[in-house]
């Protein structure tokens, strides 16, 4: 096990590479991407890095050279022969060749499009435009970088001695939130902490505390890399990108209204089991279900990603029964904000009522809240959205009106064409 505070204390390499490999990413980048290459090959997306933490003045601490830095290093990078091997010959969700043969031949050439940077302020604009399955690999390497440099340019002003307490008292911090998730009987949680981590070392020490501490609970990691390293599950399904983007697509408003359907439809003819799980909540969770064709309420289960969770869950159980179906025979993802004391209450509301699980994110990864003065290292909000798609803006509205995206005028129309009404604000918090 690498001692992070030395290894941090001793960094002198010229470059010392954030990413270090193309599978290190979300497995559901991957999942997504393979779709898109079937069904939307050709459609020119941009990606934008949008800082929802103004507070926080990225192109203050981080260096622009250092930045270009990683970035060109991840442009260099090709998928290793034993990383072709893990995708091509594993097992995922007991499938194997989840990959289909072309889209590793295609993956295997791939080499990261050019990115666009520029200094706005106290602030980066960092973008990326070409063909969508090359420039979706951007995003989570992306974050990545911004989040990690952020974290170095902190600890670059503390010594030996400092820097092994603070890790200390992070080791520390999680252990103690494992030890009190064990007292969760049947819980199931998987690490979703790759986009917004503290470091590469830090996510992969927190996944080897998840396995020793939490054993069989530990379902696995959304990061394909350290899922080949210790051997555990890779974990993902989909993301908002899908229906934003081919709703950017649509030319008419009844077209806007079918392309949250249309993404699961093409989603149905490549996976089955459980990935057939539903993420509602892009133009809102109660309109999405209300308008869903029979056939979805089938499905394994959904994803509850923004909003209050305990209101989109119960929303779901409703929509089921409605549908005919058993709510205690589907899986009810949490994945939006998570800690501790949620994951047990949420747990506590909804056990037995449904198969719950959850998706623990930044509060895992990057929980280093008051240990350092003026909050340097507290975790923020940091996301990288596709923006455009065919030169059209896209758009989110969430069940938080605080994480909407897009024009104006063009979330009015959205929330028009899916009956969006008076949403509750919630604060951001990660």
């Amino acid at each position: 096990m690498v001692d992070i505070a030395t290894r941090v204390y001793n960094h002198n390499f010229k470059i010392d590479p954030i990413v270090r490999s193309l599978i290190d990413t979300d497995f559901y980048k991957l999942l997504m991407c393979q779709s898109v290459l079937r069904n939307k090959p050709d459609t020119v997306v941009r990606f934008s890095l949008i800082n929802r933490t103004k507070r926080i003045p990225l192109a203050k601490l981080i260096d622009e050279g250092e930045l270009r830095e990683q970035l060109d290093h991840v442009r260099s990078l090709s998928l290793s022969r034993g990383e072709s091997t893990w995708l091509r010959g594993n097992t995922f969700y007991g499938k194997r060749q989840m990959f289909s043969p072309s889209f590793m031949e295609w993956f295997e050439n791939l080499r990261l499009p050019p990115y666009e940077l520029e200094r706005k302020g106290d602030q980066y604009e960092l973008t990326f435009e070409g063909k969508w399955p090359e420039v979706m690999l951007w995003e989570i390497p992306a974050l990545a970088i911004l989040m990690e440099l952020r974290s170095r340019a902190v600890l670059a002003t503390m010594g030996k001695f400092e820097l092994q307490v603070l890790y200390a008292r992070a080791m520390t911090r999680l252990w103690e939130k494992i030890e009190s998730l064990r007292q969760i009987d049947g819980l199931k949680i998987a690490d979703f902490g790759s986009r917004r981590r503290h470091s590469f070392l830090w996510q992969d020490w927190c996944a080897q505390a998840m396995i020793e501490g939490l054993g069989e609970a530990f379902v696995g990691t959304s990061n394909c890399r350290i899922a080949m390293r210790r051997d555990i599950e890779a974990i993902g399904t989909n993301a908002h990108e899908l229906p934003m983007v081919y709703s950017a697509l649509a030319e008419t408003d009844a077209e806007l209204a079918e392309a949250p359907y249309k993404v699961l439809a093409d989603w149905h003819e490549e996976h089955s089991g459980n990935l057939r799980i539903i993420l509602p909540d892009t133009y809102g969770t109660e309109g999405f279900l209300k308008r869903a064709p029979d056939w979805l309420a089938g499905w394994t289960g959904i994803r509850i990603d923004s909003g209050d969770p305990a209101t989109g869950a119960e929303t779901a159980i409703r929509w089921w029964k409605e549908r005919g179906e058993d709510p205690t025979q589907k899986l009810v993802i949490f994945s939006d904000g998570l800690d501790v004391e949620k994951i047990a209450e949420l747990h506590r509301q909804f056990a037995g009522r449904v198969k719950v699980s959850f998706g623990w994110g930044t509060l895992l990864t990057n929980d280093f809240r008051g240990f350092v003065k003026d909050d340097a290292l507290d975790p923020f909000s940091l996301v990288c959205k596709a923006v455009a798609a065919n030169g059209r803006p896209t758009v989110k509205l969430s069940d938080n009106p605080n994480k909407a995206m897009g024009p104006t005028d063009q979330i009015e129309r959205y929330k028009r064409v899916f009956g969006v009404g008076t949403q509750k604000e919630m604060a951001v918090i990660v």
